[in-house]
């Protein structure tokens, strides 16, 4: 069953939240869902990844408790999370990008994997906690460069040392789920621990280096040619509100059922919107209009999978999760953003309007 934005409020409204990596795009965007809900919200992350970002153009500190902290220093994060006394944990914080985990592999291992172990460390000793989602990545899988989706059981794997680190990653939460928070001992722990794997999330506010859509809008705004470095590459493309709903929904089911849901889930776009690097560029060319363009980047690049596919079999028929947006209403809502926050308007107002509509969309 769909759950409507009204069942969202009524559970958010007050509950306690501890958010790790909300600087981060995601972690904005999900910062100020969370806050328009009416949630006590404590946010442990690095300053924001880029300059500028969303975290500080969207003035996303002002609604909520905002700590700067690293999840690699576990002490930190233990007090940290002791003091908010939280019900549920969303655990957001990573080093995100592929082409920079080939250059700071210890880093990306360290904050991916150890991070994570860290937060469920801290998780372990904070009694308040009963519902935990540990964001990974569709990369977290053994990519077989197969033309169908991977399933929540499929094997773990990772060809660079991002994808190998969040697949790491994974592994350290089933262990954790086995050996801490097992639903057959959940009287005694009460803690319902799940962990998802969402695609290549896109929406307005990203200025991360080497991503694709932040590369084309900025491509545009300085009247440059995009330059694609795999025009062939395909991936699940997802506005970044699809999967926050998941992780919203996921995070009051295992609140409210225990151990029911306390697995692994996949979220991502319709099959039909995994779509080639060059079909989004030649999209955003025309929703920008002016004078967009585009070539092809002939350098050398590091190993990219060029072909991911997420089956979201599971998340339909037992969470009644599905996306709301198609990939093409997605480019518009970006580029509407772009445009908008471009001739001055206030992003926080604008991005909260964009959330606002798409609850709108998912209530129907």
């Amino acid at each position: 069953v769909e759950m409507s934005q009204s069942s969202l409020q009524a559970f958010w409204r007050g509950k306690r939240v501890f958010l790790t990596g909300h600087t981060g795009f995601k972690g904005s965007w999900l910062s100020l869902w969370l806050q328009s809900l009416g949630a006590e919200l404590t946010g442990f992350s690095l300053e924001p990844p880029s300059q500028p970002s969303l975290f500080d153009a969207a003035h996303v500190a002002e609604g909520m408790r905002s700590l700067h902290g690293d999840i690699r220093d576990l002490a930190a994060l233990q007090a940290a999370m002791t003091a908010a006394q939280p019900d549920v944990v969303i655990h957001m914080a990573a080093q995100s990008l592929v082409r920079y985990s080939y250059v700071h592999p210890v880093e990306t291992y360290a904050t991916n994997l150890m991070g994570t172990v860290n937060v469920l460390e801290a998780v372990r000793h904070t009694p308040s906690v009963r519902a935990v989602v540990a964001v990974t990545t569709d990369k977290c899988y053994e990519n077989r460069e197969w033309p169908w989706g991977y399933r929540e059981n499929e094997a773990m794997g990772g060809y660079d040392p991002y994808s190998n680190s969040k697949g790491c990653a994974e592994l350290a939460v089933a262990a954790y789920r086995s050996s801490y928070f097992n639903p057959a001992r959940f009287a005694e722990h009460r803690v319902a621990l799940a962990s998802v794997r969402a695609g290549n999330v896109i929406g307005g506010g990203d200025w991360a280096q080497d991503r694709l859509v932040p590369d084309i809008l900025r491509a545009f705004e300085a009247d440059q040619p995009v330059r694609i470095r795999n025009p062939h590459a395909i991936r699940p493309w997802q506005h970044v509100l699809e999967p926050l709903r998941g992780y919203m929904v996921l995070a009051q089911r295992l609140f409210e059922s225990g151990t029911e849901f306390a697995e692994a889930w996949n979220f991502g776009p319709l099959d039909e919107d995994a779509r080639p690097v060059g079909w989004i560029v030649d999209k955003m060319i025309g929703l920008w209009g002016e004078n967009a363009r585009s070539r092809i980047d002939a350098g050398e690049h590091p190993h990219e999978a060029s072909y991911l596919k997420l089956d979201i079999s599971k998340v339909r028929s037992r969470l009644g999760w599905h996306p709301a947006l198609r990939l093409e209403e997605a480019l518009a809502l970006i580029v509407d953003w772009a445009k908008q926050g471009r001739a001055g308007a206030d992003i926080r107002a604008l991005t909260q309007s964009q959330i606002h509509t798409y609850q709108l969309m998912t209530e129907a």
